[in-house]
C-alpha cells in the first residue's frame, strides 16, 4: 500500500510537493484554506530567474527602505501601526543588510533557482502544460544613464561569483529589440537565461493533470491542528471540525505558515508582503520581453494570452483591501517606460501575501516536533521561480532520498 502524504497549502509550492510525491508513487491529498491556486500564486509577475540570486538584505537596503517606508507613494511600504512580530522582523532584517549575509543567503538561493528551471523545462515539455511558457529572457531597463551604468557593479558580481551574467544593452539595439519603450532610454540589462509563465494558467492545469494522476484536492478547509503521538503525526483536524488522517504531512502555507508554528514546534518568522498586479489584453505594441524597471519597481510581464503590471511591497498585515493607490503605481511606474503602458479592458486587479522571512532564504525542513512532518515555506518573492526544485527536496527528505541539493541552507532551526 501506497504512503499517504496530505500536503496543506495548495499554492505553487505546495503543487509542486504534491506533483513529487505523486510521482515517487505517494497517494496525495492537497488541504487548502482556500481555492488552489487563489493566493499568491495567482496573478504574480510570472518569473522564472535564476538572476534573481540575490537576496532583499543586500548593503544599503535597510537605509533606503527607511527613507521610503512611510511614503504612501513608495514601492516599498510599511503601514505604521504597532506590530511586535514586525518590528522583530524589520530588526532582524536590518541585521542581514551586509555583505557577508547576503552571499551567505545567495549561496542557498541559487541551487534552488537553477534546479527549479531544468524542472520546470522538464514539467512542461512532459505534461504539456498550457501556461504561456517561454525562455526569452528577462530585460531590466533604465532612463537613468547614472543607474544603467552603475548596474554594471552588480553584473560583474553576478558573473564572476555566480556565473549569471547579464547582456549590456546599449540605447540603439534596446530600441531595435524592444520597440514598446519609449525613445531616451539609457540602457537595459537582459538577462538571457530567463524564463516566465502564466501562473493563472498554469495552476490549473497542474491541478487537472495531477487529479488525471489520482491527486485529491480538498478546498475551502483550513487545517488548525496537528494530532499524533510518540512524536508522528497521525491527521490534522480543519476548523470545520473534519479530521484528515495520513502517514505524512506537508505544511505549504505561504505568508500563513505563523498559525501553525505552535502546533509545528518552531519558530516560523514569516510577514505577509503584499503584492499588486492589473491583468488586462495586450496592448498595442506589446512588449517583447518580460521587463523589470529598477528605478520604479515595476514588473512587465507580456504572454501570447495576455499581460500584466506587478510588484510594489506593502508590509499591511493581513490586510485583505486592495489599495487603489497601490494599483496606481503600477501604471505611473511604467508610463515613462512603455509607449502603450496599459489599456482595457482591465481584466483583473490583484494583490497577494509574499511569505518573506527575514533572512531572503526558504524554510523546507522537518518539524521539530513531529518527525513525519515537513514544512516547506517562506519562499518571500521567488516562490514560482523555486517551486519546482522545493517539491523535489522535500520529496527526496521526506522519502529518505539523496538530496539533489543541500538542504542545509533551508533548515528552520536557524530562527532558534
Amino acid at each position: 500500500m501506497s504512503r499517504h502524504v496530505i500536503v496543506v497549502g495548495g499554492g505553487v509550492i505546495g503543487t509542486a510537493c504534491a506533483h513529487e510525491l505523486s510521482h515517487a508513487g505517494c497517494r496525495v491529498t492537497v488541504v487548502d484554506q482556500g481555492r488552489h491556486g487563489a493566493a499568491c500564486s495567482h496573478a504574480n509577475c510570472g518569473y522564472v530567474c535564476p538572476s534573481h540570486v540575490l537576496p532583499l538584505t543586500e548593503p544599503g537596503a535597510i537605509g533606503n527602505a527607511l527613507k521610503s517606508m512611510f511614503d504612501r507613494n513608495s514601492p516599498f511600504r510599511v503601514k505604521p501601526r504597532l506590530d511586535f512580530a514586525l518590528i522583530k522582523w524589520l530588526w532582524n532584517f536590518a541585521r542581514r543588510c551586509n555583505e557577508q549575509d547576503m552571499f551567505a543567503a545567495a549561496e542557498g538561493l541559487q541551487p534552488l533557482l537553477l534546479s527549479s528551471l531544468d524542472l520546470y523545462r522538464e514539467l512542461i515539455a512532459t505534461h504539456q502544460l498550457d501556461c504561456d511558457w517561454e525562455e526569452r529572457g528577462l530585460l531590466y531597463v533604465y532612463r537613468s544613464r547614472d543607474r544603467f551604468a552603475a548596474y554594471a557593479k552588480t553584473d560583474t558580481l553576478l558573473r564572476d561569483r555566480y556565473n549569471e551574467p547579464a547582456r549590456r544593452v546599449e540605447p540603439d539595439e534596446l530600441a531595435a529589440i524592444e520597440p514598446a519603450l519609449k525613445p531616451g532610454m539609457a540602457g537595459g540589462w537582459l538577462y538571457e537565461h530567463d524564463a516566465h509563465l502564466r501562473s493563472d494558467k498554469l495552476m490549473p492545469a497542474w491541478k487537472a493533470m495531477l487529479e488525471s494522476r489520482g491527486v485529491t484536492f480538498v478546498e475551502l478547509e483550513k487545517v488548525e491542528q496537528f494530532q499524533g503521538r510518540d512524536g508522528l503525526a497521525s491527521s490534522v483536524r480543519t476548523a470545520s471540525g473534519r479530521e484528515l488522517a495520513a502517514d505524512a504531512f506537508v505544511v505549504a502555507t505561504g505568508a500563513w505558515g505563523p498559525f501553525l508554528q505552535s502546533q509545528l514546534g518552531c519558530s516560523i518568522p514569516i510577514q505577509p508582503g503584499k503584492g499588486y498586479s492589473i491583468t488586462m489584453p495586450r496592448p498595442n505594441p506589446c512588449p517583447v520581453y518580460p521587463m523589470i524597471f529598477p528605478e520604479t519597481r515595476v514588473a512587465v510581464t507580456p504572454w501570447a494570452s495576455g499581460y500584466r503590471l506587478g510588484s510594489t511591497m506593502e508590509f499591511a498585515g493581513y490586510d485583505s483591501s486592495i489599495n487603489p493607490r497601490r494599483l496606481d503605481l503600477l501604471r505611473r511606474g511604467s508610463l515613462d517606460y512603455l509607449k502603450e503602458p496599459y489599456c482595457e479592458p482591465v481584466q483583473e486587479v490583484w494583490y497577494g501575501w509574499r511569505p518573506m522571512t527575514w533572512d531572503g532564504l526558504p524554510i523546507i525542513d522537518r518539524s521539530p516536533r513531529w518527525e513525519n512532518t515537513f514544512i516547506a515555506a517562506g519562499h518571500n518573492m521567488i516562490g514560482l521561480s523555486m517551486a519546482t526544485g522545493t517539491g523535489r527536496l522535500i520529496r527526496e527528505l521526506l522519502l529518505g532520498e539523496t538530496p539533489h541539493i543541500n538542504p542545509a541552507y533551508y533548515n528552520v532551526d536557524r530562527f532558534g
